[in-house]
């Protein structure tokens, strides 16, 4: 089995890891049943004790317009899909620009800007346990219920690429920091932001070591040079048990935890 050694710490959008062996899934031959497929590691914190850890072939990165369909090969970057897109007027994938990572992994989180999520003009999947509709598959705001390493999806074919579009999207993420980071910490509570409840219970702008709570969005968790694991871990867990006690709401974890000791912690407590 093909593998490759990654430093988490260069790799990963929040630059926090050690170096780790990846396997690269060639085909659906590679035993991947006990790992976790990382993408593009933009909404990824990596602690000491990882998962057996699965990254796709390059052979994964494509897009071909077929069948009046656009097929886009799991490992394809969204920057490129954006790119694809409006050199070949093509609409509904104008927020890609301004959403990082890698399409497998953005279907596998229902990835989006507001009301426009990659599973808005999904017609299918291939998997390593085969294709699905979008109707066979459970989808919700930043869920799905697939179990299998995504291969490919299948879209719909829509022409008129919008440049009013690109510019919607890039207010929308204006307030959110560049520094490195993984994205949103936690998901939105039905009704709620999760940035308002971390800023009401006063840890926007808390640091730990570097790790910061940022001051510009307060459900960005931010490095600013050195932070470690176990200073994200701490603010992750300070900010839901003090939004627990407070305002008795369970802040669910959209940063994905791949560390043995916590991958169970942060689930949503029955």
């Amino acid at each position: 089995m093909k593998k490759q050694s990654i430093n988490f710490s260069k790799f990963s959008s929040i630059k926090i890891g050690g170096s780790f062996d990846v396997s690269i899934l060639e085909d659906c031959s590679t035993p991947y049943e006990d790992s976790y497929l990382i993408g593009s590691c933009n909404n990824i914190l990596v602690g000491t004790n990882p998962p057996p850890l699965l990254k796709l072939s390059k052979k994964y990165d494509f897009i071909k317009i077929e069948n009046n369909t656009l097929k886009i090969g799991a490992a394809t970057p969204s920057g490129k899909i954006a790119s694809f897109c409006k050199k070949n007027n093509i609409a509904n994938f104008e927020f890609l620009s301004h959403l990082p990572g890698t399409l497998g992994g953005l279907v596998f989180m229902n990835a989006g800007l507001k009301e426009y999520e990659i599973f808005n003009n999904l017609i299918s999947i291939t998997t390593c346990k085969g294709d699905f509709l979008k109707d066979e598959i459970e989808y919700g705001y930043r869920f799905t219920n697939i179990k299998s390493p995504i291969l490919e999806a299948t879209f719909e074919l829509e022409s008129g690429f919008l440049k009013e579009r690109v510019e919607l999207f890039k207010k929308m993420r204006q307030n959110q920091p560049s520094t490195p980071s993984a994205g949103s910490c936690f998901k939105n509570p039905k009704g709620d932001y999760a940035g308002r409840l971390i800023e009401a219970v006063g840890l926007k702008g808390l640091s730990v070591g570097a790790m910061e709570f940022s001051k510009e969005h307060a459900n960005f968790l931010v490095n600013h040079g050195d932070a470690t694991f176990d200073d994200a871990i701490y603010l992750i867990q300070e900010a839901q048990r003090r939004v627990l006690n407070e305002f008795g709401i369970w802040l669910e974890c959209e940063i994905v935890i791949l560390d043995i000791r916590y991958m169970m912690e942060f689930k949503t407590p029955n």
